[in-house]
């Protein structure tokens, strides 16, 4: 006689997640930064033909679905405290530029010591060293 073998049901699917993980998001942002690489610095510019600082940050992240504000000390305090040691893709490295305790600019860091930056007037939107604007004063995650 042939043994019937057990009657199983598949197993139900797994919902869908309601949000991409946070490492996604990241990923949706360094993404989108690094479409922007060539394009020029515009001061309060927020694309998509030009771009300041804190505007290529909030673009970026707009496309991962994060909403910033259109200004480096508002995004440095809408993003968690890391070290430089826990940096990964997609976090935000700020800079004093000599105005005070607070940041005056902004980064992307897309790994491998680097980060996406949008400098100054008449330069381009372009990946330098980490320490290409001078020494960061603190580094954030998007939450």
């Amino acid at each position: 006689t042939l043994a019937s073998a057990p009657i199983t049901s598949a197993p139900a699917p797994a919902p869908a997640p309601v949000a991409a993980p946070a490492a996604g998001r990241a990923a949706q942002a360094v993404a989108m930064a690094r479409a922007q690489i060539g394009k020029p610095y515009q001061w309060a510019g927020a694309g998509p033909g030009a771009f300041d600082c804190s505007g290529l940050v909030m673009y970026a992240w707009a496309a991962a679905g994060v909403s910033l504000p259109h200004y480096t000390v508002s995004q440095y305090q809408d993003t968690t405290r890391i070290s430089q040691s826990q940096l990964q893709p997609g976090d935000l490295v700020f800079y004093d530029t000599g105005d005070g305790a607070q940041p005056g600019h902004v980064t992307i860091y897309i790994g491998g010591g680097q980060v996406i930056t949008a400098d100054s007037p008449g330069t381009y939107i372009k990946v330098v060293p980490i320490s290409w604007d001078g020494t960061p004063m603190g580094f954030g995650r998007v939450g």
